[in-house]
């Protein structure tokens, strides 16, 4: 299937792969089509950076006393499980004429069964709630993340990926993020350049070393651009006018999204 022709079905491989619920040979025949397909190994990444930036914005906190009773109510249970059997081994074979013992025992460990049962719900219905709350908060900060019309992947001269273009019209910012190893020297800059079918380069914006950055952009600077490029340059960058006067380091075409 060529799922380049299929943006929904498309889009949720991608969130299922970066949140790590697509595995097995599903998620091997991603992967392939990842390698093979730009669109494809894009949608991955824009899921995956996505992923990453929640992270970013999830503050550290410190479990409620409540998760720790839970866990410790859940310790206890398992003690008293565990001591329930021996209770049981103990009956199995009474002392002689202490049947009436034995039938006291029974009840005594079918009402430490009954607690156990009971706290075990108890336990777990508080977890299922913690978890409903996490996946409504999961699903609020994927509410709020930006709207992305376009996208490019550029890739060095081995074909490697090494940068991750997405651009939103909402907020009309270009955000990047690095994918490969390279860094520029500390004397010299990357600068990122749209590629019109007519006409000469021209610049979106000087990077900073940044894994993660943004450039102010407006949708006349990226519609009908068919690719983008990056080159190196002397620190600052050049200006739009003279083009790019180093090496192009990464390429790749500009993709509007469909989804």
């Amino acid at each position: 299937m060529n799922l380049t022709q299929h943006p929904e079905l498309l889009d949720r491989l991608a969130s299922a792969y970066a949140l790590g619920t697509l595995r097995g040979g599903a998620r091997r025949r991603f992967e392939m089509l990842a390698r093979e397909q730009a669109p494809v190994r894009a949608a991955a990444l824009i899921w995956q950076s996505r992923v990453a930036s929640m992270n970013e914005l999830q503050t550290p906190s410190t479990p409620p006393p409540a998760v720790w009773t839970r866990i410790a109510n859940l310790v206890r249970a398992d003690g008293e499980q565990a001591a329930m059997a021996a209770a049981r081994t103990q009956a199995a074979a009474p002392a002689p004429g202490g049947w009436l013992r034995s039938l006291a025992l029974w009840r005594g460990t079918t009402a430490v069964g009954a607690l156990a049962t009971v706290l075990a719900v108890v336990t777990a219905v508080g977890l299922r709630d913690d978890l409903g709350a996490q996946i409504g908060a999961l699903q609020a900060q994927l509410s709020d993340q930006p709207q992305i019309e376009y996208v490019a992947v550029l890739n060095d001269d081995q074909a490697s990926a090494s940068m991750l273009v997405t651009f939103d019209p909402k907020n009309a910012r270009l955000t990047l993020q690095r994918v490969g190893s390279y860094q520029e020297a500390a004397d010299k800059s990357l600068q990122l350049w749209a590629l019109p079918p007519a006409g000469g380069p021209r610049s979106l914006g000087v990077l900073s070393a940044d894994k993660l950055l943004q450039l102010a952009a407006d949708q006349r600077d990226v519609r009908e651009v068919p690719a983008l490029a990056i080159s190196l340059e002397p620190k600052g960058g050049v200006p739009s006018e003279t083009g790019p006067t180093g090496p192009v380091l990464f390429k790749g075409a500009l993709i509007q999204k469909m989804l």
